[in-house]
């Protein structure tokens, strides 16, 4: 019986196939839901819009005045004003199509530093494994034995109805449902410069 021979270069191919599979599979046990992160952390895309953020500053530490925030969903900004003059400015990702994020004059009436979201996660088991990823508990059911583990929004500060400013995944345009996705350092410190009362100006 004869033997198959590959050639060298149809070898190749076939092991570099092999490898791009591999890399699309996570290593984590834990899950990295859509809502906030899109990828796993072991298989992120290159690309130029993933997580991209070469605008966001902080100049505020040694400026004093009242602080005031200004979102601008047509150039996926948030500028942070104290006393009316910028102190830095974060990129952003706000709601998508079907998840506006709401327009018009607010003020931050709730600060939460370990949020986690009561709708979006995964469905882990006993041991914090994921068993079922990506999930929104008013759709999605629980598989026997498991728990809702809801993703994380830290950092968040709530100034209309179940929408807030957080730490999240920024793909370089609006995705969220409906929230403000932050670069974490940013959300970190716009969540450390403002307090319940702060206002917040959504505009188109």
């Amino acid at each position: 019986m004869s033997q198959l021979v590959i050639p060298p270069a149809v070898r190749l191919a076939l092991l570099s196939a092999l490898a791009l599979l591999a890399s699309c599979q996570s290593s984590s046990s834990r899950g990295q839901t859509q809502y906030l992160e899109a990828f796993s952390t072991t298989s992120v895309p290159h690309s130029a819009l993933y997580n991209a953020d070469q605008d966001s500053y902080w100049d505020g530490d040694g400026m004093s005045g009242a602080p005031s925030i200004i979102i601008d969903i047509s150039d996926q900004k948030a500028y942070f004003y104290k006393g009316g003059a910028l102190a830095g400015v974060s990129a952003l990702s706000t709601g998508d199509e079907r998840h506006a994020t709401k327009t018009g004059n607010f003020k931050i009436f709730e600060k939460d530093q370990w949020h986690k979201s009561n709708l979006y996660g995964d469905f882990v088991d006993s041991a914090g494994n994921v068993v079922q990823a990506n999930v929104d508990v008013t759709k999605d059911k629980a598989p026997p034995g498991t728990r809702f583990e809801g993703s994380k929004m830290h950092h968040f500060m709530r100034f209309v109805g179940g929408i807030g400013m957080h730490e999240g995944f920024l793909p370089g345009y609006a995705a969220s449902h409906g929230c403000v996705r932050m670069p974490p350092h940013m959300a970190a410190i716009f969540y450390n410069n403002v307090s319940k009362g702060t206002p917040v100006t959504v505009r188109p």
